[in-house]
């Protein structure tokens, strides 16, 4: 009886210590959460941020998305990173109409800045919202012939090889084998870091700036839908995010040649339609439209007030569209672009966080 006691009492231990050992070494690779930090007026008038259950934001996961994010790894000849693209310098945009990929070949979209991203409620990205989810967006570039000409396997070798990121891998996911899933998971955590929230509006909001008189009227004209019309499309002071993040035929043309969401759909009816970009950054971001066919913000205005295209699905917000725009007076122009420069953050761009 006494010996099978201890041996009871001595397998019973064994089993203790083993479950231990366990934990602990799933403990020892457990990333380390890292939330969002929610800007005070996004808490305030907009809500929570668009997070997967299967992808958290982890200190680990950051790391190693941003490490991808500017690594030329990714592209088949090794000269291109996501960074080339989506400069931080130009609120991760690109300052030519089109960006030019690693065999020379331009694109015929300009490169969409990145910031805020984890609020985009419907999750349908790029201009023409072929793609769902920021994980799923992350796939692409990569694979794309006139941009990294890459192929997933190709990268995952690389990746494999070298000899930082099993490591880095591993800190951020645990054990097991690099994958291109795990690889757009970090990345996508990267940029839903991508806030912007320090503008000189911002400030005004939360009492920190006052605006002058020109940038108050500018606002007005924004919100005039006698005059600017424009918070339709990019909401108003309420909205943060200064973008509906849906998709509008603006009356670039006339006749249409890029279909953009009627591409995707399929639907007639979507032709001509790009995503709203947010005005935001816009001291940062130009050229402007899908395309980049503006160069300058005032181009912009001048399109609204003045250059409207009617074709068969123009946006029935373009209420002003038989008189070719809503006709601003050289001064309400002027005080619009002032105000919304007032939306741009030079913090956001100056982040030692967002930098290589």
């Amino acid at each position: 009886m006494k010996t099978a006691l201890t041996y009871t009492l001595l397998t019973f231990c064994i089993f203790i210590t083993s479950c231990s050992k366990d934990d602990s070494d799933e403990y020892v690779n457990k990333p380390t959460a890292q939330p969002l930090a929610i800007p005070p007026l996004f808490a305030q008038f907009i809500i929570n941020p668009v997070i997967p259950i299967d992808n958290p934001q982890t200190i680990e996961g950051v790391a190693l998305g941003k490490k991808l994010f500017f690594d030329p790894l990714l592209s088949a000849n090794n000269t291109q990173a996501c960074a080339t693209c989506h400069s931080p310098q130009n609120a991760f945009s690109d300052n030519s109409q089109f960006s030019t990929g690693i065999d020379g070949i331009l694109g015929n979209r300009n490169s969409m800045p990145l910031f805020n991203l984890a609020w985009n409620y419907d999750e349908q990205f790029f201009w023409d919202g072929r793609v769902f989810s920021l994980e799923h967006q992350a796939l692409v570039p990569v694979e794309d012939p006139v941009e990294m000409h890459n192929t997933w396997e190709t990268v995952v070798t690389r990746l494999q090889q070298h000899p930082e990121y099993p490591n880095l891998f591993n800190n951020a996911f645990g054990e097991g084998v690099i994958t291109k899933e795990k690889a757009t998971k970090a990345l996508a955590q990267f940029e839903r870091t991508l806030i912007s929230a320090n503008s000189k509006f911002d400030k005004y909001l939360l009492g920190e700036a006052t605006l002058t008189p020109q940038e108050t009227n500018g606002l007005n004209v924004f919100m005039d839908e006698t005059r600017g019309d424009c918070f339709h499309c990019h909401g108003n002071p309420n909205n943060p995010l200064w973008t509906d993040n849906m998709f509008h035929n603006n009356g670039l043309d006339a006749t249409i040649t890029d279909l953009g969401l009627g591409a995707v759909t399929g639907d007639p009816a979507d032709n001509g339609k790009f995503k709203s970009p947010s005005l935001r950054n816009l001291a940062f971001t130009a050229p402007f439209m899908h395309d980049g066919r503006f160069a300058t913000l005032d181009d912009v205005i001048n399109h609204y007030s003045e250059g409207l295209q009617n074709s068969p699905t123009i946006d029935p917000l373009m209420k002003k569209v038989a008189q070719g725009g809503v006709q601003l007076s050289a001064q309400d122009k002027a005080d619009l672009k002032a105000f919304l420069l007032t939306l741009s953050d030079p913090s956001f761009i100056n982040n030692p966080a967002f930098q290589n």
